[in-house]
């Protein structure tokens, strides 16, 4: 489908960039270069766009941006970079941080004045940790609703959102949006917007086959798709980059399929890698993940087509994967969802884990973890709690009190039943504590034990042991109409549930080494003429330490602006 929703005209073999992947890194690179007038293709190998963006919560950290200003915050540079000291150490002096914290503000002005991406302030939305440095908000943005009907017959070809965490395809979006359907059986004003959303969707649904109510990742996809087109970038479906075009010790372009054959497609200025990572490429997860040595025992919640194509790309024309990091991928735990026949669906674990009346416990039925920390820090904490040699596995429960208000995992919250989830063998039930761990393979003795003294020192608001509740991120994650502790409250209404939670990720951290201009570089710290890499194909700058939300995108965005300007010959904002 071209621009206007007819065919799109025959594709070119040249072009002044080349970008491989159609997530947020890579279509920022697009709009970027583009509307500095390059002529740019993109190519994507899956029948859609959007890669992991698109299932994402659409959350970017960027210090000092433009609604943190008009809002009247204002940060000095030194706050967010004592932050990053505090957190990743000596890799905060790494050069590619500079030109983040530099360029990440301006990088969301340019979107917000000249495309059709719009953006919602988070601030109110801390940092992860209670570090020197950090922020109870200001820092963070997300994208804004987009009607999907402004992509026309386009929007086909938009990857729509995570199906497990969707409710009937209609993504929710943090905030108010969220706070509405948690409150919708609880306030009429609530049950009046959930009213409105799902009758909206439904219509959405019977015309268009699909929600037009774009929220999250999928509304920031939306809208780097229809303002790539606005700017005439040729993008491709279904074109996976087979190889690079090497001459002269430059990079020229990539060969993609073409009727059984190949097209060479030539790229004046470069190519830009930004296929995702490898959160599905067994071999090198089996050469990085401790705990997954023979690339299973990990369940990533990232799109299955994320293979490492950009990284063997890259490495094959000299560039090197950077895997000496704190951490190889954005951990999270997940859930594995029965959706029927031989389908299994994998629910991120990324909120939910800090409400009243919810715990997680190991194998054993012990508590290991702050269960209202980051996703990545339960995630990290799983792992570390697990013995060598065996799969990372642990249990999150509940009484029927939070289950009902909260929901657990897929199994969602009233007024939807439970049978189907208990039946299919996802939700774990129990009339006691005991009948629970049994169901659940667990020592009924230690989670009685265990329940018995978190409700204990819960119904005071305190977690002596794990100090849940105490931050601001914890309270946030919380649920703030709860007394005394908005993240603390005990398991007391029978019957109980679990979920089995295994590790997995959102992401991989480990990718191509780059400079702060994004060019991949060999192994002399030489930059490959030609090439360059953002998103999770370029190694995280922060060097596999999670700080805060959106520490994946805002880089992807940042260095896709940093590297579009780079490419059409335009100045950066120099630290």
């Amino acid at each position: 489908m071209g621009r206007d929703g007819g065919m799109p005209p025959p594709a070119a073999s040249e072009c002044d960039v080349l970008v491989v992947g159609s997530g947020a890194g890579g279509l920022s690179v697009a709009v970027t270069a583009a509307f500095h007038g390059l002529n740019v293709i993109v190519v994507e190998k899956e029948p859609v766009i959007g890669g992991t963006t698109a299932w994402s919560g659409g959350w970017m950290w960027i210090p000092r941006n433009p609604l943190a200003r008009d809002a009247g915050i204002i940060e000095l540079p030194e706050a967010p970079r004592r932050y990053l000291q505090s957190e990743i150490g000596a890799h905060a002096g790494d050069r590619r941080i500079a030109v983040f914290l530099a360029n990440a503000p301006e990088m969301v002005a340019f979107f917000r004045s000249e495309t059709r991406v719009a953006f919602v302030d988070g601030n109110a939305v801390p940092d992860f940790h209670a570090s020197p440095g950090s922020a109870d908000g200001g820092r963070s943005v997300c994208a804004a609703p987009f009607d999907g009907r402004l992509l026309g017959a386009w929007i086909g070809k938009l990857r729509p959102p995570l199906d497990v965490v969707s409710l009937w395809g209609m993504g929710i979006a943090a905030g108010s949006d969220l706070a509405h359907f948690m409150n919708a059986t609880r306030s009429l004003a609530s049950a009046t917007h959930v009213a409105g959303r799902l009758l909206r969707h439904g219509r959405d649904l019977l015309l268009q086959g699909r929600g037009m109510q774009l929220v999250n990742g999928n509304a920031l996809a939306a809208g780097l798709l229809r303002s790539a087109l606005d700017l005439g970038v040729g993008i491709e479906t279904e074109t996976p980059a087979v190889r690079l075009l090497w001459e002269d010790r430059r990079v020229v372009g990539a060969v993609v399929p073409r009727d059984g054959g190949e097209r060479h497609v030539r790229a004046r200025l470069g190519v830009v890698l930004a296929a995702g990572g490898y959160p599905h490429d067994r071999d090198r997860i089996a050469e990085t993940y401790a705990h997954a040595r023979g690339g299973v025992d990990h369940f990533s919640a990232a799109p299955g087509s994320n293979t490492g194509d950009g990284l063997r790309l890259g490495e094959s024309v000299g560039g090197v994967v950077d895997a000496n990091i704190a951490s190889p991928a954005a951990w999270s735990p997940v859930s594995l969802v029965p959706l029927g026949g031989d389908r299994i669906g994998r629910f991120p674990h990324l909120i939910g884990r800090a409400k009243p009346g919810i715990i997680i416990v190991d194998r054993h039925g012990h508590r290991f973890v702050n269960e209202a920390e980051s996703y990545h820090d339960v995630g990290a904490a799983l792992l570390a709690n697990t013995p060598a040699g065996e799969a990372p596995v642990a249990w999150l429960v509940c009484d029927h009190a939070a289950q009902r208000r909260y929901g657990l995992g897929w199994a969602r919250p009233f007024p939807f039943p439970l049978g189907g989830a208990v039946r299919s063998g996802y939700l774990k039930k129990g009339g006691t504590i005991g009948d629970l761990a049994r169901a659940c393979g667990i020592d009924a003795a230690a989670l009685e034990r265990t329940v018995a003294a978190f409700n204990q020192d819960a119904s005071r608001g305190v977690d002596p042991r794990f100090g849940r509740g105490l931050s601001s991120y914890n309270r946030v994650q919380g649920d703030r109409g709860h007394v005394p502790n908005p993240a603390l409250g005990p398991l007391a209404r029978a019957p109980f549930y679990a979920v089995r939670l295994l590790l997995g990720d959102l992401g991989t951290f480990a990718g191509l080494v780059t400079d702060a201009r994004g060019r991949v570089l060999d192994r002399a710290g030489a930059a490959i003429d030609g090439l360059f890499a953002v998103g999770n194909d370029m190694a995280s700058i922060m060097a596999g330490h999670y700080p805060s939300g959106g520490i994946t995108l805002g880089p992807a965005m940042t260095f896709g602006y940093v590297v579009g300007r780079t490419l059409a010959g335009q100045t950066i904002a120099e630290p």
